[in-house]
C-alpha cells in the first residue's frame, strides 16, 4: 500500500483519510489552520440539498448514497471516540411549493418520501412558523449533524493512526516530469506515492502551478445562531433560500448569504441585519430569544455546484478531491468513498467520470 498525502482537513479531507486509513494506507494529512475549522465548521449541517430536486444528478447520486451511511457512521464515531455528532432525523420543511410537481416527481424518482402537509396542520407541526401557507413539503427522514461535532469526532478517530500536521500550509506541489512527488511546506518536503487535494476553496491556488485548475470558487455565507430553548422550533424549515436549523440543546441557526467576496471572511452588520429581519418574520418567537453568535464561512463553489472528484490528467500520483460548495456534509461519505476507490483502484461506488477535471458542468 502506498503512503498518501491528504491536504486539507475539512470534512472531506478528514473523511477521505479515514477512507485510505481503513483500506491500510499510511495516511499523513497536512492543514493549514485547524481541522474542521473552515467551511466546514462554518456549515448548517444539513443532510440534504436545500432544494433536492434542483441539484444535478451527479449530486443527488452522492447525497443519497451518503444519506444510507450517516446512521452507521455517526453511531461508530461515537462509540470509537465518545463524541456525539447529533445526527438528529428531525424532517425537512419546505415552505416553497412553487414547483410542487416535480418536487414530488423527483422524490418518486429517487425514493425520497415527500409529505405535503395542508393548513391548519402545518401549525400543528411546527406552532410557531409565522407564515401561513396554505400547504408546505415535508421530507420526514431528512437529518442533520453538527458540523463542529463531527469534525471533532472523525478528528478524534484519526489522531494516533495517521500522521496529522495542523497549522502547516503546502506552498507548493513537488513535480517532476508527469509524477506527483510530494509537497513543501514551511517545514520541509513531505513525500508519498499518492497525494490527494482536499483543500475546499484553496484547492484552485493549489493546482495553478500546473497550469490546469479546477473552476472552484470561494462564496462567503453569514450565518446566524439563536440562543433558544429545546422544543421551540421542531423541525429543519426552508423559505425563500434561507434556512432554520433546530439543534438539540434548544440552539437554532439561521443562514445563509451567498456573497462573492473571494477570500475575505469577515461578517457585516448589515447582513446580520438582514438575516435577523429574516428569522424573526419565519419564527416571530426568535424576536425575544438572544443571538449568541455571528459568523462566516467560505464555500467552495463550482459550476452546477458539482465536486471535482479524480485523478489530475498527466501527472501520475495526484488527485483531487474538491468544490462540493454547499453540499461537502451531506456528499462528503460519497466522495471520500468515491476518492479513495479511484486512488486503491477498486471498482467504483458510483461512475466516476461525471466529476472528472474535463467533464461538463
Amino acid at each position: 500500500m502506498k503512503d498518501v498525502l491528504v491536504i486539507g482537513g475539512g470534512i472531506i479531507g478528514l473523511l477521505t483519510a479515514r477512507e485510505l486509513m481503513l483500506a491500510g494506507a499510511k495516511v499523513t494529512l497536512i492543514e493549514m489552520g485547524e481541522t474542521g475549522r473552515e467551511s466546514s465548521w462554518a456549515g448548517g449541517g444539513i443532510i440534504s440539498p436545500l432544494y433536492p430536486w434542483r441539484s444535478p444528478e451527479a449530486v443527488t447520486v452522492l447525497a443519497r448514497w451518503s444519506q444510507e451511511v450517516y446512521p452507521a457512521l455517526a453511531v461508530g464515531l461515537l462509540d470509537e471516540t465518545g463524541t456525539d455528532p447529533e445526527l438528529t432525523p428531525n424532517g425537512l420543511l419546505i415552505l416553497d411549493t412553487d414547483e410542487l410537481d416535480v418536487a414530488l416527481a423527483w422524490g418518486a424518482r429517487h425514493g425520497q418520501v415527500i409529505e405535503i402537509i395542508q393548513a391548519p396542520h402545518i401549525h400543528e407541526i411546527e406552532p410557531e412558523l409565522g407564515p401561513r401557507p396554505a400547504r408546505v413539503l415535508l421530507f420526514p427522514d431528512i437529518a442533520q449533524v453538527r458540523p463542529p461535532r463531527l469534525a471533532k469526532a472523525i478528528r478524534h478517530a484519526l489522531d494516533k493512526r495517521i500522521d496529522l500536521r495542523e497549522r502547516e500550509e503546502v506552498v507548493e506541489l513537488l513535480i517532476e516530469g508527469d509524477r506527483a512527488l510530494g509537497v513543501r511546506t514551511p517545514k520541509g518536503r513531505f513525500e508519498a506515492g499518492q497525494i490527494v487535494i482536499c483543500a475546499g476553496a484553496w484547492t484552485a491556488k493549489l493546482l495553478e502551478q500546473l497550469g490546469q485548475a479546477p473552476d472552484i470558487q470561494p462564496v462567503r455565507g453569514q450565518m446566524l445562531l439563536f440562543h433558544a430553548r429545546s422544543g421551540q422550533i421542531n423541525h429543519i424549515t426552508l423559505h425563500d433560500g434561507r434556512y432554520v436549523i433546530p439543534r438539540r440543546d434548544g440552539r437554532v441557526l439561521f443562514g445563509s448569504t451567498l456573497e462573492h467576496t473571494g477570500f475575505i471572511k469577515t461578517t457585516t452588520a448589515e447582513d446580520k441585519e438582514a438575516l435577523y429581519r429574516d428569522a424573526i418574520t419565519l419564527f416571530p418567537i426568535l424576536k425575544r430569544t438572544p443571538i449568541e453568535d455571528h459568523w462566516a464561512g467560505l464555500r467552495p463553489s463550482s459550476p452546477s455546484g458539482i465536486p471535482y472528484i479524480g485523478a489530475y490528467p498527466g501527472i501520475d500520483g495526484l488527485y483531487f478531491n474538491a468544490g462540493h460548495f454547499r453540499n461537502g456534509l451531506v456528499t462528503g461519505p460519497a466522495s471520500a468513498r468515491l476518492i479513495a476507490d479511484i486512488m486503491l483502484e477498486r471498482p467504483p461506488i458510483l461512475d466516476p467520470s461525471v466529476y472528472a477535471l474535463n467533464a461538463a458542468r
